[in-house]
């Protein structure tokens, strides 16, 4: 659940298709993006999975999808 969202806003805000990407799937080196771009991804993030904001040395940490999925799972109620 929380991959499939993710995913899908991933490819609707960078347009990309579900099958390029996977949890092992980088955001600067794999998919290109920039740091200000993975910041927004963060903020649609917090406000569609209902989190706090997220913390500047936590985002640091996450440099795939599978972080990304990991800490939306451990830090929402879904």
């Amino acid at each position: 659940m929380v991959y499939d969202k993710i995913v899908e806003m991933i490819c609707e805000q960078f347009g990309m298709e579900p099958d390029e990407l996977s949890e092992n799937t980088t955001f600067i080196e794999d998919m290109g993006i920039d740091s200000v771009d993975v910041v927004e991804l963060v903020v649609d993030l917090e406000t569609e999975f209902g989190l706090d904001e997220i913390p500047e040395e936590e985002l640091k940490k996450l440099r795939t999808i599978g972080d990304l999925v990991a800490y939306v799972s451990a830090h929402s109620d879904i």
